[in-house]
């Protein structure tokens, strides 16, 4: 054996073939390498395209708007009542913050606490958890016009609500429940089980855990997903035309109380949308949509400073 070897190596033909093998290696090594290299160049070029034509989207969308619309916010479009020379926003600006509040009333405690109970209560990875899961990403999907037929029947009619801000808030309530509940529950998952299991371990119980440790450490993105719900209710139009009606009016609390939730009203989008198909007032249809949008920054910046207001207090406990 030994005889063997020595012959191989006196010859050179052990020598030639590590050299060929470690040859073929170094090329497939470097094939390889140059194929990766490719590739993540390819997708980070794929990246920084589609950041790069959001953002040019979105400042096409933002500039248009406010070139179309700023020359057109008149004094006259600020006035208390609406009529058809001012064509005023008011009373739509003022109901549109009136419905994102009475709405996320309704829907943030039930969504909040559904999410609760089935990431803290309910047996994880049981058929009940999973088929409200399934049901929550379906209702996720249904179009908007499907759930202002279902407020038109149950809350308009059936309840004898009429056409109202309350009808139009609970179907709106009812449309970003499903959205408030699913980011509640994948922010509660989010938290560690070191965050319940030292709550525990000081005895507190599964309530308190829950309230003290668990939730303050989920709030921010409770918070993104109660800022989505309050984009879609800003926005909405279809839903509210068949619940809230069209009327621009001010809910009139001083003289009806609570009972002014049952007047009809119209929001921000339903505005435009009265002011764009009657082709009449196509400035201040465009004027309109920069209150909007300027509504909508302020409202997402106000949720996100009191996220952070509520983390901060949480850390400093």
């Amino acid at each position: 054996m030994n005889m063997r070897l020595d012959t191989v190596y006196e010859t050179g033909e052990g020598l030639a073939s590590s050299d060929q093998i470690d040859a073929l290696f170094a090329k497939v090594s470097q094939r390889h390498d140059a194929r990766r290299r490719l590739v993540s160049v390819v997708l980070r070029g794929s990246v920084y395209a589609g950041a790069a034509l959001t953002a040019v989207v979105l400042a096409f969308l933002v500039g248009y708007i406010l070139i179309k619309g700023v020359p057109y916010l008149t004094p006259s479009l600020f006035e208390w009542k609406y009529n058809s020379t001012n064509v005023s926003l008011m009373p739509a600006l003022i109901n549109t913050v009136l419905m994102a509040l009475v709405s996320l009333l309704l829907a943030v405690p039930f969504g909040v606490g559904s999410a609760i109970y089935l990431v803290e209560y309910a047996k994880r990875g049981s058929k009940f958890v999973q088929l409200v899961r399934t049901t929550t990403e379906t209702l996720q999907g249904i179009p908007s016009i499907i759930y202002g037929l279902f407020g038109l029947l149950f809350f308009v009619t059936a309840l004898g609500w009429g056409l109202s801000l309350f009808s139009g808030a609970c179907t709106l309530a009812i449309m970003i429940l499903p959205v408030v509940m699913r980011t509640s529950e994948e922010a509660l998952l989010a938290v560690p089980d070191s965050y319940r299991e030292g709550g525990f371990g000081l005895g507190a119980g599964r309530l308190r855990t829950v309230f003290r440790c668990v939730l303050p450490s989920a709030i921010p993105g409770i918070l993104g997903g109660v800022i989505l719900g309050l984009g879609r209710i800003v926005g909405e139009v279809a839903a509210l035309l068949f619940t809230a009606g069209t009327i621009a009016q001010i809910p009139n609390f001083g003289a009806s109380g609570l009972m002014a939730l049952f007047d009809s009203a119209r929001t921000l989008a339903v505005h435009m949308y009265v002011l764009a198909s009657e082709g009449l007032y196509i400035n201040q249809t465009y004027a309109t949509a920069v209150v909007l949008l300027a509504l909508v920054v302020l409202l997402n910046l106000a949720a996100t400073f009191a996220a952070k207001k509520m983390n901060k207090g949480h850390k400093d406990d």
